[in-house]
């Protein structure tokens, strides 16, 4: 883990558009159906930390992650972080 505080984490998060202990999915390389997690921090190289539902900790690529977001519907569906982390912020008009 990094020695950043966990305002600092937060910060690192929420301009990402995302949260710590926000509910994720990711596929491992041995393995080819969806495995869920939640995640903990951004590291220094950039990857996510990700617990998963034995407490294991996984440091993965932004682009191996989904998160759940609402979709064209207002329904929640799976987007990648990489989608989430362009678009999230509200630009101003002014």
């Amino acid at each position: 883990m990094t020695s950043r505080s966990t305002n600092e984490q937060a910060e690192v998060l929420r301009r990402l558009g995302l949260v710590a202990g926000e509910e994720v999915r990711f596929r491992r390389a041995d393995r080819g159906r969806w495995q869920s997690g939640r995640i903990s921090c951004v590291e220094r190289d950039g990857s996510i930390t990700v617990h998963d539902s034995h407490g294991a900790a996984r440091s993965l690529r932004p682009e191996k992650l989904e998160v759940r977001r609402p979709g064209k519907r207002r329904s929640l569906v799976w987007t990648p972080v990489t989608a989430v982390a362009v678009t999230w912020e509200q630009l101003t008009l002014f």
